[in-house]
């Protein structure tokens, strides 16, 4: 069994993701883990994770915060307690609302993380 808390994972980011965009990867195949990489996100007010896709899905589950998920032709609001489901190639991108930071889990695949 593996225990992390939140504070004791260095925040980090992927290529090609705006300042205000940290990732904190709290389980993932270096931990052992062999089919799924639970990763915490913090978006800054304002601010968005890029416009992209992968070929997996990818699961989310709000925690803090509101903003909008954009997918092509198409913006949805999300809240605190909300899941979102991205299929896969699907395009999308998290942006948080001005006012309040957004802090999201999000659950992929641990073989095919995705490096945004």
């Amino acid at each position: 069994m593996i225990i992390k808390h939140y504070t004791d994972v260095k925040p980090g980011t992927y290529t090609g993701t705006p300042d205000g965009v940290q990732v904190r990867e709290m389980i993932t195949g270096q931990d052992g883990a062999p089919n799924f990489s639970l990763r915490v996100f913090d978006v800054q007010p304002g601010v968005s994770t890029p416009f992209h896709s992968h070929e997996h899905e990818h699961e989310v589950f709000i925690l803090e915060g509101h903003g909008k998920v954009r997918t092509e032709g198409k913006e949805t609001p999300f809240a605190v307690g909300d899941s979102v489901y991205i299929a896969p190639h699907e395009k999308h991108c998290f942006a948080a609302d001005a006012g309040k930071p957004v802090r999201f889990i999000c659950v992929v695949p641990s073989k095919k993380q995705c490096n945004l």
